[in-house]
């Protein structure tokens, strides 16, 4: 492969074909489309030369070792997640500490010491075989696990006898964004799948056509029982959940990656019954809590944009007939659940978490009492259980578990993570900047305490923006580790997320997209202006939708960030809806088939407003291989384009992670080599010493 040199960094010479499509009447050239092809001779050899500049560039930074070795000596403490119950059996996951994979326990006491019912890590050697979904049938007795290799998302369900620890032969495939739901004679289960795809494309091949199955233990998948599906909605996917007391299949039909959907039922004690459509339009999100008798309690943001309750009687289904429980708050509902006959509820106040509890007819009975302003999790359980458990944590606190009595409403120590720092040393505020168009939009800042605002501090502005997900406050050891080293983590709650609701989704989607990177370039400005850090300081990253923030940032204000660290990015937004789940995107990005769409996603996408000649901050573009979300080819094309275009002194690298996919599953040595990698990049970058 024939390479170029530019500022001590020799890199390879990517081949331009002669490739260009017509879009609405503009020609629009695509020179890099054969790295579309991960398997391709051509790519691999590609992907093996640019994997070589990048190792050697990061090789020769001192100080990369040592931070490795702090990374590696800070994440070896017992990780543990909330226990659970089913049957008579209490369930948990732990991690001793540098495991790749977290081990699920079972015991029939909280005293007991736990027994393993499942290590991912002897599945295989470097841990790439990671555990992605498991249910476990009401009495405790069956597990339904899968297993996702080398992150990819197609997904292998197996079922375990828990008192034998043995598999009994089940295999179930071509699953893919689907758990599995138990009936309650503990039999069989609900699970969605793909038909089968071509083996050599299967992860990039497009995912239409989802199916719901219902699947009987001991029995062969071909004999499995179909559903539910929509031959005339290839875009439909459904999500099977049953109701606590067995009696109805609660069918939820979602379109892509949009927050409305649509929810049918089956009634289970009726074997012939037939599905009935309840909600048959996309018009808001309906998630159904649970039923009482002839009523669904349902939670909702229809009419509501931050959320509410509401009671739906099924023989009387009619809007007008819909009964309010709880209704719209000031803050956000995150989810609803139900113990001890009454919900919880989970709301997000400017993006910290707070627990209420309300009795069934929707009367207030108290706020949970947290450790401090964090994020939480947990509060599973049965509708008549008493006991809970919760996990708590926030930017210095490692999740804490709580053992919580519904009656009393007393939260008890359950599990103390022990870290090697001392939280005490550092401090996290939250403060409220505008945005071009004089929105306010949130931002956690955290770093150590008695730093000086001298405009001297590297700093790390991480964010989303998107799909309705919410950034709230959540432990790392690989952030704790750029603290250590002197940085600052800046967190913007940027327009996109569900932090403020549906209508703060909405002003991030479609053709408000530029509202995302207008409040992220707001918040890098913001920082400098207060003293925190400055130009030459100041680095930006971000994941998947994330990556897409900070490629569209990094060209449209190339001048404010000394360097960038886009992982896993959407990046080509004109060939986005072509590779597997992609076009399920549409409904937050719109579809470049639409003209009008097509000149937004133009105006900003990453790979398309690169200028030749422009001097980019140091960048490091992070992808896996055979990332089956994301596709690579978004970041092949972007970092060939991105080096083309570059002109200056700052090195332009991709980092292509191999036997990895877009991120879930990661073991831990891949995570802690990446961070040494990012924090040794960053270190050489902004000026540290």
């Amino acid at each position: 492969m024939v390479m170029f040199s530019r500022n001590n960094l020799v890199y390879p010479s990517t081949t331009k074909v002669e490739q260009s499509d017509n879009y609405h009447g503009v020609e629009i050239k695509d020179p890099y489309r054969w790295l579309e092809n991960p398997d391709s001779e051509s790519t691999i050899a590609w992907v093996k030369a640019q994997n070589e500049v990048t190792t050697s560039y990061l090789g020769t930074i001192a100080g990369k070792e040592k931070i490795q070795s702090r990374l590696t000596q800070l994440w070896n403490y017992e990780k543990y997640g909330s226990p659970f119950k089913r049957g008579q059996r209490y369930f948990y996951f732990k991690n001793d500490g540098l495991q790749n994979q977290s081990v699920l326990y079972t015991l029939n006491s909280l005293d007991e010491v736990g027994k393993v019912l499942l290590d991912p890590n002897t599945l295989s050697e470097d841990g790439t075989v990671a555990l992605s979904g498991l249910s476990i049938s009401d009495d405790g007795n069956w597990l339904a696990y899968g297993l996702s290799t080398a992150g990819s998302d197609w997904v292998e369900y197996r079922v375990r006898n828990i008192a034998t620890g043995e598999d009994n032969g089940d295999h179930l495939q071509w699953i893919k964004f689907s758990g599995a739901s138990w009936t309650n004679d503990h039999q069989g289960f609900f699970y969605s799948r793909y038909d089968e795809p071509n083996e050599q494309t299967k992860l990039e091949d497009v995912n239409y056509y989802q199916k719901l199955y219902y699947h009987r233990l001991g029995t062969a998948q071909a004999e499995d029982t179909l559903i539910y599906h929509r031959p005339d909605q290839k875009e439909w996917g459904f999500s099977g959940g049953v109701t606590e007391d067995g009696k109805y299949l609660i069918i939820s039909v979602w379109l892509g990656t949009d927050s409305k959907n649509l929810v049918f039922y089956k009634n289970l004690s009726q074997p012939d019954s037939e599905v009935v459509e309840l909600i048959r339009e996309f018009e808001a999100s309906y998630g159904v809590i649970e039923h009482d008798q002839d009523v669904f309690w349902v939670q909702t943001d229809f009419n509501a944009p931050k959320g509410k309750v509401i009671g739906i009687n099924l023989h009387h289904p009619e809007k007008q007939n819909w009964q309010e429980i709880i209704p719209e708050a000031s803050e956000t509902l995150e989810s609803v659940g139900l113990l001890n006959n009454q919900f919880v509820t989970d709301y997000l106040q400017d993006a910290r978490s707070q627990i209420k509890i309300y009795d069934l007819d929707g009367t207030f009975v108290r706020d949970v009492e947290l450790p401090g302003i964090g994020s939480v999790g947990g509060f599973g359980g049965k509708r008549h259980d008493t006991e809970t458990f919760y996990t708590f944590t926030s930017f210095t606190t490692p999740a804490t578990i709580y053992r919580y009595d519904m009656t009393t409403g007393e939260s008890e120590l359950f599990r103390q993570p022990e870290v090697d720092f001392d939280p005490n040393e550092y401090q996290t505020r939250q403060v409220f900047y505008p945005s071009q168009d004089g929105t306010k939009i949130p931002m956690f800042i955290t770093h150590k305490k008695g730093i000086e605002l001298d405009n001297n501090n590297p700093t790390y502005l991480y964010a989303y923006g998107g799909f309705n997900i919410s950034l709230t406050p959540s432990f790392s050891i690989s952030n704790l580790v750029w603290l250590e080293m002197g940085g600052i983590y800046a967190v913007p709650n940027l327009r996109g997320g569900g932090e403020y609701g549906e209508a703060w989704h909405q002003a991030g989607m479609k053709d408000q997209k530029q509202n995302v990177f207008d409040d992220f370039i707001a918040a890098g400005e913001w920082l400098i202006e207060q003293k925190y850090t400055s130009k030459a300081k100041l680095a930006i990253a971000g994941g998947s939708n994330g990556g897409l923030l900070v490629g569209a940032c990094m060209t449209q204000r190339p001048d404010l960030f000394a360097a960038a660290i886009p992982a896993v990015g959407v990046l080509d937004m004109l060939r986005f809806h072509k590779f597997t789940i992609g076009w399920a995107w549409c409904a937050e990005y719109g579809t470049p088939e639409n003209e009008q769409d097509f000149k937004t996603l133009y105006a900003y996408s990453p790979l398309h407003n690169l200028q030749e000649g422009t001097a980019y901050p140091a960048t490091m573009i992070t992808t896996a291989d055979h990332d089956d979300r994301v596709v690579p080819a978004h970041s092949f094309k972007f970092a060939a384009a991105l080096q083309a275009a570059h002109t200056g002194d700052n090195p332009v690298l991709i980092r292509i992670e191999t036997k990895a996919g877009h991120g879930a599953g990661k073991p831990t040595t891949k995570i802690i080599e990446e961070a040494a990698d990012k924090w040794a990049f960053l270190m050489a970058n902004l000026e540290m010493e």
